[in-house]
Formats: C-alpha cells, structure tokens, sequence
C-alpha cells in the first residue's frame, strides 16, 4: 500500500493547464464573449457560460459586475450563478426606478 507522495511541481507539469485553456477558448473572438467566460469562471459555474456570454453582450457591465462581486462574495451560496442572476435582476429593478425620477 505505498502512496508515492507527489509534488506540486509534479502534478501541474502533468497536467497541461495552457492546452486546456486554449480548448476552452478556441471559440472566443470577442470581448464580450471573453468577459462572459470570465464571468462563468468567476462563479465557477461554466455549465451555463453561454448565458453569461449573451448577458455581457446585451446587459450593462456596471450591473453584471456589481452582481458578480456581490455573488462571488456571498458566504454558503450553493449556485453563486443562482445568486448572480437575482442579484442582476434586482439592480435592473433599481436602474429603471432611478430612471423613471
């Protein structure tokens, strides 16, 4: 029962971090759609970055990122993405009373 004990030195040269994020990349020709990937990635929740990708394009960033700090900072959030979403939807609530005055 002998565990090699490994390095950390070790384990990031295994692992080829540089080719994975290019993977991931490949598709991105835009700003917005990098600032959307930065938002999925910032609330660790790159099952829905689509959504994040079209929020950067069609929303205020102002808004997204107040949101997206607000949620990453949020203590025991099961789905910061849940968190964010709510959080985007009560500013907007706030932005458009601000605008009625």
């Amino acid at each position: 029962m002998g565990y090699k004990v490994r390095s950390a030195k070790d384990i990031l040269l295994n692992h080829n971090f540089l080719e994975e994020k290019k993977k991931s990349l490949k598709y991105v020709t835009r700003e917005f759609q990098d600032y959307g990937y930065r938002l999925a990635v910032k609330l660790n929740d790159l099952k829905h970055k689509a959504l994040y990708i079209k929020l950067a394009k069609s929303e205020d960033r102002r808004i997204l990122e107040k949101a997206a700090t607000f949620a990453a900072d949020y203590p025991n959030a099961k789905s910061k993405g849940r968190v964010f979403m709510w959080k985007v939807k009560e500013l907007k609530g706030l932005q458009k009373t601000k605008e009625k005055k």
